[in-house]
């Protein structure tokens, strides 16, 4: 499968899981609130029901109390008495209790309001009826049932309470008939959704087992590609490090052999600059015969001064016998350079353990002459201890506080700082100063073999950088600069905090 098919299938299967998720937040949600509806609707239908059954308690009060009062009038029994006194204390509280259940409902609280004042006239006329019994009055007692009854009180609490019994049935029909949709709805929003999950999970299943599928295909390939791979790196490896031993011992010879010519050239150069001198004093003395005499014998008394051309053709020679002298010494240099870097290449490296902070101490020491004249400050913070190679860090630390030190701000007295840290396996050093700073179009220059950036007024040949990142990568290790023009620079180095002599030798 291409790459691009398999962004493709990966942005469809995102795709899918995506808009499954988005469904079923939709539908839990949509659940949730029909189920919470359904809840609503069947408290009020409830509510309905206790505010129904309430009235009707109400009445049945009413009543008892018109019933025993009746009983007390003709019989005058006791127990008709208390059963009344019972009824009507009754009453208020349930009138109460009504007025709080109905209070949702304005035409309800209209009804209640008459339906209190009723209730208030039959209280009283209850309180009259069963006085005049008390005091022996039977007759009044009667009449004043008769006046009642005339006056129709019984017959309008009893109307206002079914009035608002039918309102409560009609409350009951509607609110049965929401709470039933709402369950209807909450069940069918539930059965598609555990229908919706149920397909969603057949077509994940299906996405995993084609992606199976695919994965066991590649890893198929995979196995067969890497069949033969261990024996073809161990084959380019070993090709690798020939080829590297070659390019050493190449650099060697070369180096080697450019030296013999090197030296002829200085010493005929060297006796160049003698014969020189013996032709310019005959020259000399050619041009200064004695009147009228011969020629003045090389090696006569007295000096020789040469004048007009003559003078011009000396200095020019001697500047030109300079020139070579200074490129001969330049090119030994340089060959001495590559000299010791093809000895360093082919140096073994070996893990020991370093007390980092007393190794930079004592190469400090070494440079406090240098830092003096340069009227440089070094400060050394606690630094990490590694198991590394002594020498490769003794010469990557050495180069690197050299160059701090070399390359200051002139009449600006130098800070350089050296610290370290930890972190994940990894020891950082830092060598920070205040100097002249790079470029950054310089930064990667810098490290490349034979090259400097800057103003080249300090001796050097461009070797050290290049030879310092080298043994930081011979070391497992990185190495950068941060810096800007008149800015100072910073130099990080990261090595493993220990490092294993066989994961580098290995790679010459």
């Amino acid at each position: 499968m291409t790459a691009e098919a398999q962004r493709r299938r990966a942005f469809w299967q995102i795709l899918l899981i995506s808009a499954g998720l988005l469904i079923l937040t939709v539908i839990s949600a949509g659940s949730v609130y029909l189920v919470n509806k359904a809840r609503d609707d069947s408290k009020w239908v409830v509510h309905t029901i206790e505010a129904e059954s309430q009235i009707n308690a109400l009445l049945l009060e009413i009543r008892r109390a018109e019933s025993s009062a009746r009983g007390f009038l003709l019989t005058q029994g006791p127990d008709f008495q208390s059963d009344h006194e019972k009824a009507v204390a009754a009453i208020i509280p349930a009138l109460d209790k009504l007025t709080r259940q109905i209070g949702d409902n304005p035409a309800q609280r209209d009804s209640i309001e008459k339906l209190s004042a009723a209730i208030a006239t039959r209280l009283d006329q209850f309180s009259r009826e069963m006085k005049f019994v008390k005091e022996g009055q039977p007759e009044r007692a009667t009449a004043l049932i008769r006046e009642a009854a005339a006056g129709n009180t019984t017959t309008t609490i009893t109307n206002l309470a079914n009035a608002m019994i039918r309102e409560e049935e009609r409350l009951f029909r509607v609110r049965t008939a929401n709470s039933d949709r709402s369950q209807t709805l909450a069940a069918s929003m539930t059965g598609i959704g555990s229908g919706l999950v149920v397909l969603l999970a057949l077509i994940s299943t299906w996405l995993v087992r084609r992606s199976a599928r695919a994965r066991d295909e590649a890893e198929a390939r995979l196995r067969d590609a890497n069949v033969n791979l261990e024996s073809v790196v161990d084959e380019r490896t070993a090709d690798l490090r020939e080829a590297n031993a070659e390019i050493q011992r190449f650099a060697y010879i070369v180096s080697h052999d450019l030296r013999s010519p090197l030296v002829n050239i200085m010493g005929f150069t060297s006796e160049l600059e003698e014969l020189s001198g013996d032709v310019f004093r005959r020259l000399g003395s050619l041009t200064q015969v004695p009147a009228g005499g011969p020629p003045l014998a090389p090696g006569a008394p007295g000096e020789i001064v040469l004048e007009g051309a003559d003078k011009q053709l000396s200095e020019d020679f001697s500047e030109a016998l300079g020139f070579i002298k200074t490129s001969i010494a330049k090119m030994d240099r340089l060959i001495s350079a590559i000299l010791n870097l093809t000895r360093e290449g082919r140096r073994e490296f070996q893990p020991v353990k370093i007390d980092t902070s007393e190794l930079i101490e004592a190469i400090v020491s070494t440079l406090a002459h240098q830092a003096a004249e340069a009227q440089a400050q070094i400060h050394l913070e606690p630094l990490p201890d590694i198991v590394s190679d002594r020498l490769a860090l003794e010469q990557i630390f050495s180069n690197l506080i050299d160059n701090a030190i070399k390359y200051l701000k002139r009449g600006v007295p130098g800070e350089i700082r050296i610290r370290g840290r930890t972190k994940l396996g990894y020891a950082i050093f830092e060598i920070s100063d205040n100097g002249r700073g790079i470029d950054p179009k310089d930064h990667q220059r810098i490290f490349d073999l034979f090259r400097r950036a800057g103003t080249q007024d300090k001796p050097g040949q461009g070797i050290g950088l290049a030879h310092v990142r080298a043994l930081v990568r011979r070391l497992g290790g990185t190495m950068s600069v941060s810096s800007e023009l008149d800015a100072g620079s910073t130099f990080t180095i990261t090595l493993p905090i220990a490092w294993n002599v066989s994961n580098r030798n290995a790679d010459r």
